[in-house]
């Protein structure tokens, strides 16, 4: 049977197109900027449990490479899960971002065609006035800054997206974007960036 799951909470993602990330409003359609997605998130859950395990506090990253049109599949994928995370988190967390448990993160089960696995390290995520700051310890050092709109102290926002993460996405950009490791050394800094208030989970 299936562990019901729910996270809620937040994710910071930057990526390598020049412009805002066009997946969003073409669904995974468009192609990347650059041909090519070259991205990593990080992801503050603020309540969330899988069973009976709970996960909220918890930190986790992610690191997507993706060869072309997001919606075609063959990605490659990497999951880093906070060092505080107990085993069955772990376990759980795994399960969540494989698509393995069905619900939100379902069709990365379809969509990912390698996965390069797992590993447990220390994350954080932490506000600074509205930039995000994230490190995962030796592989991701990062700053998200949300893009100011018109109206004094509002940000641009798009709302009511079928995008698949959440259905309003702050546009941001990378004030700073590091991802080292598995091969990969990206610079990202001054690309597009998204950070999109979650609510999943398989209910």
């Amino acid at each position: 049977m299936t562990e019901a799951w729910t996270l809620k909470g937040e994710m910071a993602l930057s990526c390598s197109c020049t412009v805002f990330c066009p997946c969003v409003l073409s669904l995974g359609d468009h192609p990347p900027t650059e041909e090519r997605c070259q991205t990593w998130a990080g992801i503050r859950i603020d309540d969330g449990h899988i069973d009976s395990e709970d996960l909220s506090g918890l930190k986790v990253g992610l690191m997507m490479d993706l060869p072309g049109i997001m919606s075609r599949g063959n990605w490659t994928a990497a999951l880093f899960v906070d060092d505080k995370a107990s085993a069955l988190a772990v376990k759980g967390l795994t399960r969540i971002f494989t698509g393995r448990v069905g619900g939100t993160t379902h069709l990365l089960s379809i969509l990912v065609g390698q996965f390069l696995g797992v590993r447990q390290v220390p994350i954080t995520y932490e506000m600074q006035g509205e930039t995000r700051v994230i490190r995962i310890e030796k592989y991701v050092d990062g700053a998200i800054t949300p893009v100011r709109g018109k109206e004094p102290g509002q940000n641009v926002v798009i709302r009511n997206s079928e995008y698949w993460i959440g259905p309003d996405v702050i546009v941001s950009r990378a004030d700073k974007s590091r991802f080292r490791g598995y091969g990969r050394n990206w610079n990202l800094a001054g690309r597009s960036a998204e950070i999109v208030k979650l609510d999943w989970g398989n209910q």
